[in-house]
Formats: C-alpha cells, sequence, structure tokens
C-alpha cells in the first residue's frame, strides 16, 4: 500500500477522556473547534495560516465574542480534521488509501488552498492521488470504497471517477503485464496446492488467469460495482466470458450465498433484489458469456425476490438459447407459496418454449438489404447434440417432478410432448419418468395411465429397460405386451431369424405404436376397451411369463433352436431336414401368437366400433382358431 509523510515535527495531539482533544505545549489554547461531541483545544495561528474558512469564521466569531467554531458538517468528522490540523502544526501525519480521501474532501472544506499558503494540504493530497494511489491496483479499489461515506464531496472532487477509470484501465491491461497484488481465491494457482513448475531448476513465471481483477472488484457496492463494469464494458477489450464471470463471482458473493435464509427469516431484501436487477442488467448479451446454470439460479433468486417480469423474461430468453448447458438440478425452481406444487413447472415450460422457438428459427436468417430486411434460408444445420441433450435433461426433470404428489398429469404430458420425437435416440429416462409419476400416483384411472404411457415408444427401450418394463405391475397390460412383442422382433432379429417380423403380420402391427402416439389397426367401441380393463379376454400372466422366457431364450445366444434340434434329433435320428427347420420356427412364432388370440378374443365378443379408440385394439379373432400347431395353420390365423 502506497503512503506518503508530511510533515517533520512530533505528533503533540492528545486525548482527554472520550470528546476532549488538545495540543501539549506551553501556550495556552486559543481557539474550540466543535464536530459533533468532540471538542479540539488548538491555537488560532498554525490554524489560520493554512484555512480562509476557519479565518471567516473567526472573524466573524469575534464580532459575537465567541471563541468556539461549529465545524460540525465537515466531510470526514473528527478524525479528517485532525489531520488537517497536524498539517497546519507541522507534525509528522501519515496518509494512504484509507484516510486520503476523508483528509482531501475535509481540505476542501476548509478551504487550504494554494492561494492561502504555497504547499498547502490540497495541494500535497492530489500530487499523491495522481502519482500514487491512483497508479495502484488496490490503492484504488480501497479509495473508490470510502467514496460512499464522503458524498457529495467525492464526486464533486471527481475523485470517483478517477478511480473508476484507473480500475477500468488495469482491468484491460495484458494479464501477462499484470505485476502488482491482486486476489485470486476462487481457483487455487499451481503454487497455492503445492505444485509449483520448474525447468532445469529454475521456477517458471506463474501465468496470470484473464479474470483475476474479479474478486477484487467483490468488495465494492452495487452502485460503484455497476460504474466499474459499465466502464470496463464500455472500453470493449475485455471479453464477455471474463465480464460474465465478475458478475457470477459477485452475485455468489453478495445476493446467492445467503438469499433464501434470508428470505425464509424476513429479512429485507430491498438491497439484494438491487444487486439482482443490476446483475441482469450488466449481463453481456453474448451467448455463452454466462452458463445456463449461473442464468437459473439467478431465475431461481427472482423468483424468490419477486422481482419485476421484465427481469423473468429477460432471463427466460437468455436461458432458452443455451438450455442444453442446463442440468437437472438447476430446472428444480421451488414453486410460488400461492401454489400446491414442490415445483415452478410453468417457469420451465416457458424455457423448453423459448429453446424449441429458437431451434425453428435457426433455419432463416435476415439481413439488412438497404432499407428492406430480406429474409433467407440459414444453411447451417441446428445441432442434434444440442437438441439431444435437452431431451435428456427434459426426462430427468421428468423423473423427478413425478415425485411431486400434487402434480398435474396435463403438466407432466405438456413437457414431455414438448421434446422433438426425433431428438430421443433412447426412450428409457422417459419410461423411468412415467414409471416414476405412476408409483408417486397409485390411484391414477386407467384412462390417463394409457394416456400417460402413449408418450413413450417401446421400440425405443433398451433391453435393460424392457426386461424392467415386462415385470413392472404398474404399467397397463396392453404396454407389458408391446414391449415384449418388440422384444421378440429384436431378438428373432438377433439370433438370424429375418423373416420373424413376416411372421408377427397385421395383428402385430396393430399393436405397434405409431409415431404420434396412436397405434395401427381399427377401431373398438368403449364397449370393447371395459371388457379389456375388466380382464377378459386378455393373456394371463404365465402367458406372459412364457412369452418373457421365449424372449430370454432368444438372447441367450439361439437357445430356441437349439432346444427346436435336440427334439428333431430325438424323433428323427439326428436327421435334419427342411421340415426340421420349419417346426423350428412355427416353435418360435407359436408363443406371442396364442397371447394375442387372447387379447383379441374380448374384441371379437364385444364387438368393433369405427369411432372408438385403437391404440391397444390390435384387430378381431377367434382364440378357438389357434388350437392347431403346424407353421401352417398358424401362419393363416394370423392372416
Amino acid at each position: 500500500m502506497k503512503h506518503m509523510k508530511l510533515g517533520s515535527k512530533p505528533d503533540l495531539f492528545q486525548t482527554e477522556g472520550g470528546n476532549i482533544r488538545f495540543v501539549a505545549t506551553e501556550l495556552a489554547t486559543d481557539i474550540v473547534i466543535s464536530i459533533g461531541d468532540v471538542k479540539f483545544y488548538l491555537h488560532k495561528f498554525p490554524l489560520l495560516s493554512k484555512s480562509s474558512r476557519l479565518q471567516r469564521l473567526v472573524a466573524s466569531s469575534n464580532v459575537e465574542g465567541n471563541d468556539e467554531l461549529d465545524i460540525s458538517d465537515i466531510p470526514g468528522g473528527p478524525s479528517a480534521f485532525e489531520i488537517c490540523a497536524k498539517f497546519c502544526y507541522g507534525m509528522i501525519v501519515t496518509l494512504n488509501a484509507y484516510n486520503v480521501l476523508a483528509a482531501r474532501c475535509a481540505a476542501e472544506y476548509l478551504e487550504m488552498f494554494e492561494t492561502i499558503d504555497k504547499g498547502n494540504l490540497i495541494y500535497k493530497i492530489d500530487v499523491f492521488l495522481t502519482s500514487s494511489i491512483f497508479r495502484a491496483w488496490k490503492d484504488s479499489i480501497i479509495v473508490l470504497q470510502s467514496t460512499k461515506s464522503l458524498l457529495p464531496w467525492s464526486e464533486n472532487l471527481k475523485v470517483i471517477n478517477h478511480c473508476i477509470d484507473s480500475i477500468a484501465s488495469k482491468a484491460l491491461i495484458d494479464p501477462s503485464e499484470v505485476e502488482w497484488s491482486y486476489t485470486y481465491n476462487r481457483k487455487k494457482l499451481p503454487s497455492e496446492n503445492g505444485h509449483d513448475s520448474h525447468w532445469n531448476g529454475i521456477r517458471k513465471q506463474l501465468i496470470v488467469p484473464k479474470d483475476w481483477w474479479v474478486e477484487d472488484l467483490c468488495d465494492l457496492e452495487m452502485d460503484l460495482y455497476k460504474r466499474v463494469i459499465m466502464m470496463i464494458k464500455a472500453k470493449g477489450r475485455t471479453p464477455p466470458i471474463v465480464i460474465g464471470e465478475a458478475l457470477r463471482a459477485y452475485a455468489y458473493r453478495r445476493l446467492l450465498g445467503s438469499l433464501e435464509d434470508a428470505v425464509n427469516n424476513g429479512v429485507d431484501c430491498t438491497k439484494r433484489r438491487a444487486v439482482l436487477e443490476t446483475i441482469i442488467f450488466l449481463l453481456p448479451t453474448e451467448k455463452g458469456s454466462v452458463s445456463c446454470g449461473f442464468l437459473l439460479k439467478l431465475l431461481k433468486a427472482a423468483c424468490l425476490l419477486e422481482v419485476g417480469d421484465s427481469c423473468h423474461d429477460i432471463l427466460i430468453k437468455r436461458i432458452g438459447t443455451q438450455l442444453d448447458g442446463a442440468s437437472v438440478s438447476d430446472l428444480l425452481i421451488p414453486a410460488n407459496t400461492s401454489e400446491n406444487t414442490l415445483y415452478n413447472v410453468d417457469l420451465i415450460i416457458a424455457i423448453v418454449e423459448e429453446f424449441v422457438s429458437k431451434q425453428s428459427d435457426t433455419g432463416k436468417m435476415k439481413f439488412q438489404d438497404d432499407d428492406e430486411i430480406v429474409e433467407v434460408e440459414n444453411l447451417t444445420p441446428v445441432s442434434s447434440t444440442s437438441n439431444l441433450a435437452v431431451a435428456n435433461l427434459i426426462d430427468g426433470y421428468l423423473a423427478e417432478i413425478a415425485k411431486d404428489t400434487n402434480l398435474p398429469l396435463s403438466k407432466f404430458i405438456a413437457i414431455a410432448e414438448m421434446v422433438c420425437p426425433v431428438s430421443r435416440k433412447n426412450h428409457d429416462g422417459l419410461y423411468r419418468a412415467i414409471d416414476m409419476y405412476l408409483k408417486e400416483h397409485p390411484s391414477l384411472p386407467k384412462s390417463e395411465k394409457k394416456a400417460l404411457c402413449r408418450l413413450m415408444d417401446c421400440k425405443k427401450l433398451s433391453q435393460d429397460a424392457c426386461l424392467h418394463a415386462v415385470q413392472n405391475e404398474r404399467l397397463p397390460l396392453r404396454v407389458v405386451v408391446q414391449v415384449l412383442f418388440f422384444e421378440q422382433i429384436r431378438a428373432s432379429a438377433a439370433s438370424g431369424r429375418t423373416n420373424a417380423a413376416a411372421d408377427l403380420t397385421s395383428a402385430v402391427h396393430s399393436l405397434l405404436p405409431r409415431e404420434n402416439g396412436n397405434s395401427y389397426g381399427s377401431s373398438r367401441s368403449a364397449a370393447t376397451t371395459t371388457t379389456e380393463e375388466d380382464g377378459t379376454g386378455v393373456p394371463t400372466s404365465s402367458d406372459i411369463n412364457s412369452f418373457r422366457s421365449l424372449r430370454l431364450a432368444n438372447n441367450s445366444g439361439g437357445s430356441e433352436r437349439s432346444s427346436g434340434s435336440s427334439d428333431i434329433n430325438n424323433n428323427n435320428n439326428n436327421n435334419k431336414s427342411c421340415d426340421d427347420k420349419s417346426s423350428i420356427k412355427s416353435k418360435g412364432s407359436l408363443m406371442p401368437k396364442k397371447i394375442l388370440s387372447k387379447l383379441w378374443s374380448g374384441k371379437t365378443n364385444a364387438g368393433e366400433s369405427s369411432s372408438s379408440d385403437t391404440s391397444e385394439s390390435p384387430g378381431s379373432l377367434n382364440p378357438e382358431e389357434v388350437k392347431s400347431t403346424t407353421s401352417r395353420n398358424t401362419r393363416r390365423l394370423v392372416t
């Protein structure tokens, strides 16, 4: 820290009690200066030789016959006046960054100009500020911090402007040229971790990080901090990501660290609200300058502090442009106290809508042609990685909010459907969310369970998810059967049975979900739906377990074929003919058709209706027709 010593005489100021100060000399004092409760017993001659204001005050007091002067309005109070008085006496006084501004304002108040005495206090302090304080990084910050208690004097003397310009200029210097002391405790340097880098026994010079200055500026109050950041941005040489890091550091220091406790304890959050609004105002406009997680924390703070809608809108738009960088925990914003749900789902819906709109806008771009705005196609493809990340993010978010027993199904479905179907390469995350919702809402009506399960494409489930689904009692039975069939097709394809899909003809395809969530096949009446829900004409658990055994056999590397071959060998003395292969294939396709026959029998009994729900109705067939086990009869039965 820079300092300057003035005067050469010893310091003779003494204190009596807590409110009386005097100079210990043989000469009797002849003037009393009152500043609040403190009284200074001093001598007129040294004071009047340096201060024009005291000259006028003494002159007017002599007319009134009063030897006591009251200057309680002096900036800096008794301590600043004492520095000025010691200078008048020629006593040693030390100026530094902590007291120099108060002394400068007090000297201005006392009018200690060069016209009164050559080399007066104002001149000496100005030289010290210009040559030392404003050239030192930390000293400039300390002086700037002290300006708030000395308004409006510090503003009128342009000290604030000088400090801000000095700080901003140093923040713009190339990090390789930074040689002064600074604070950088957010990311420890190698030397602080005990990993000093050496080269041939010579210690390498540590590289100064680009954001070396952000931590020191966190000591400033919000109004001064805002002016410094605006000055840094105005100079235009600081990367936006560094500005964003500075705002993040300041937000954690001044706002986010204790916000929830303050709100819960009923603390007045007026200052915190002003800090939040200022940070949002200062956010760089460039994408990626601040992380999506930080923006979501600001949005959470905005909800807690109940700031204006304009702040919400700004943050929602910013988050929507980089939603792929968020995490599930960032999206879990608590709901308002007036709501019954745990989380503010409407806010996330607005963010996802913004993301979807931005993705759709990337197909076109605009440019100015004279006075006309022309819109042209943008050939830059939309990032599939970004869409995939958002799809996984939303599925994870759905799994978390599904634990809320008060979450309406309509909101759950609304968020799930906002994700582009192409973006979900795998539906395991969505299945996990659906299963969680079913678990936490056991009383959900069957119609709503069906609507919920329509979100999921069984073809996009992994083998582990399928194994879990077929044993999941919370899922509707039709969904379990769909999973079994798709696993059977996949297992058959893996074992080399390329015609497995052909075996499951129109009857199987009636269970396959369309891309829009509906199923192939004809409609059925409400009466049919009731019959199925009551269990009439549906496969038993033993049938499904048998089908599971078939699926597992296919997954075990062709065990089904081996079993079939063993039976054929016992009957035909190891003669492998074309009929044997046909018999093997027949065994592999028979089991699912038996299950299908039971699923379809209910429809035969209840009748058909062209205007009813088709999502779980494969077709109409008599179960008595499936008694034949030959490949020919089975194939005819399915068709």
